[in-house]
């Protein structure tokens, strides 16, 4: 068995084993990364030698770890990684290229219509009735969007939120709250099999569908970093965060939103940002917590979002793709059903 990781924002790890009598066998570790002293890849391909293959990315990490000499140095790569590519050997996971994608940047709509296309687009990729695809957002009125789990009284400030023409609707995914002012950020979403990311940790899953897009943001001149558990981060500050809906019939949605700009006192008029939630930020104010691409770049908008589809296309090899009358058509009953509904919105009052 085969299993290849390329660890986002580091380097690539390889492992080949075999399996008999339900036992991890002849593993060796590979890869182009830096580890000291040469004796620790030996002590690596040890600590996973005779294992059961049932054991968790986790356990694989916990051993890998104690085996390490003391003063080894892994650059690159970690021993969490080297239970990730164990895991996804084990169960022959795909990469990116081994799907057909498509890229969907279409009309403005709705933040309501964009939420529900989300459920719609994740359900049929997890039935096999689309391609797994990347969509670029755009939306034809601003909005508060709130996570699925958030308190509506807790998040949003409806006198500040009518003052500034911003509705406030709930996503399906977890997380905290974004503005979607008109031109004001990025929103993507992936929709995907469960099997790209099989053998990840959910927190190791969030790096690897962003790593793309920390790519992008490189080329472009930003020094971006995966932040645990879902902060795409500068140097100077946060610029964007992620979020995960995992479906039971195999769809998996990953969505990010990154800051183009930013008004600051209108964040402040409009959400309920908690001090507490600032404080281990390190910081007093929630503009400064963000650095948005339009200061750090200087670039339109239009022109960071071709840059992201370039770099996406060159990694996946996605053709451009559309979304059908019949996505747009089941999109908006559930608007009607459940995006639209006070019931929907005031799940967590």
């Amino acid at each position: 068995m085969h299993g290849e990781y390329k660890v986002p924002g580091g380097k690539l790890v390889v492992v080949d084993l075999e399996v008999r009598d339900g036992l991890i066998r002849d593993f060796r570790l590979a890869g182009d990364f830096f580890l000291e002293p040469d004796t620790a890849l030996e002590a690596i391909n040890a600590a996973v030698e005779g294992m059961p293959v049932e054991t968790d990315a986790t356990t694989i990490a916990a051993a890998v770890r104690a085996a390490l000499p003391e003063g080894a140095q892994l650059l690159g790569f970690s021993p969490d990684a080297v239970g990730t590519v164990v895991r996804r050997a084990l169960v022959t996971a795909p990469g990116w290229r081994d799907f057909d994608w498509e890229i969907v940047h279409e009309k403005a709509v709705s933040p309501r219509l964009n939420l529900a296309l989300d459920e719609v687009l994740t359900a049929r990729v997890g039935e096999g009735r689309r391609r797994p695809t990347l969509r670029i957002w755009e939306w034809d009125e601003s909005a508060v969007v709130i996570g699925s789990f958030q308190s509506y009284r807790n998040e949003v400030d409806p006198e500040g939120a009518a003052k500034h023409g911003f509705d406030v609707v709930r996503r399906i995914s977890g997380g905290g709250a974004m503005m979607m002012a008109a031109g004001q950020i990025i929103t993507y979403s992936l929709y995907v099999p469960a099997s790209l990311v099989q053998g990840m940790t959910f927190a190791d899953s969030y790096a690897f569908l962003d790593d793309w897009v920390l790519q992008a943001l490189r080329s472009i001149g930003i020094d971006a970093t995966y932040q645990p558990l879902n902060d795409i981060a500068s140097p100077t500050g946060k610029i964007g965060g992620a979020a995960q809906k995992r479906l039971a019939n195999g769809g998996v949605l990953h969505h990010a939103t990154i800051s183009y700009d930013i008004d600051g006192q209108t964040m402040t008029e409009v959400l309920r940002i908690g001090r507490e939630k600032l404080s281990d930020k390190g910081t007093t104010s929630a503009a400064k917590r963000v650095d948005p691409l339009r200061t750090q770049t200087g670039m339109e908008r239009a022109e960071i979002i071709e840059r992201f589809k370039d770099t996406f296309r060159s990694l996946t090899g996605a053709e451009d793709g559309a979304i059908t009358d019949d996505e747009y058509a089941e999109a908006e009953a559930l608007v009607d059903s459940k995006f639209a509904t006070e019931a929907w919105l005031h799940r967590v009052p």
